[in-house]
């Protein structure tokens, strides 16, 4: 119940971030909704096509697409008081991020796949929604800009997957990793910690400057 709750309220959040990012690119409210539902929903919907996983999250659940189309749509009526909310939004996306790597780690368990499957389901549930936000926006996206993104996710899906194979109860393992996972992430936010960049100039860029 705990799990679900907070799931509900990180769908919310992450529709309503992307409803933001449309508002800065000028779209209109459907492709306020759609950018939305997407960054919300794209990653387990991503997960469950390549598991084989039917039918998919909203398809199984659709007031799910209803509380991201209403996040969306709400964010319009508030956007300028969310701008000021920053910080609590970095927050509620560091949450939504443990959350749905939890969940997508209890998808591929309940299927029976091995460890590997676990975490890279885990990871894609966490981290696809916010890669489709950032293609459809035309940026690159944030995954693959240094931010200790996908890091958290794997170490978050570690510690689940790990916690429940020593035998731990479900509730202490799903608190625990989202403890540790919330924690990285907010320590990489708080000081801008990032990934190493990987940074190459041809030798005729270097010649050109000269």
């Amino acid at each position: 119940m705990l799990l679900h709750t907070v799931f509900v309220i990180a769908l919310a959040a992450e529709s309503m971030s992307a409803a933001l990012a449309a508002g800065r690119r000028n779209m209109d409210w459907f492709g306020v909704c759609v950018l939305g539902c997407v960054t919300a929903l794209g990653g387990g919907t991503a997960r469950d096509l390549l598991l084989g996983h039917y039918p998919l999250l909203w398809v199984d659940q659709p007031a799910y697409l209803m509380v991201t189309t209403a996040a969306a749509l709400f964010t319009i009526a508030v956007a300028r008081i969310m701008e000021r909310l920053k910080l609590i939004f970095l927050l509620l996306d560091a949450v939504g991020l443990v959350v749905f790597t939890i969940s997508g780690c209890m998808v591929a368990m309940e299927m029976g796949q091995p460890v590997l499957i676990v975490i890279v389901a885990g990871m894609i549930t966490g981290c696809v929604g916010g890669v489709l936000r950032d293609v459809l926006c035309n940026d690159v996206p944030l995954l693959f800009s240094g931010e200790l993104y996908a890091t958290v996710s794997a170490i978050t899906a570690c510690v689940f997957f790990f916690g429940i194979q020593a035998g731990l109860p479900v509730e202490v393992t799903t608190i625990t990793a989202m403890a540790v996972g919330f924690a990285l992430r907010t320590l990489a936010i708080v000081f801008k910690i990032e990934m190493p960049r990987f940074v190459y100039v041809p030798v005729r860029d270097q010649s050109s400057k000269r």
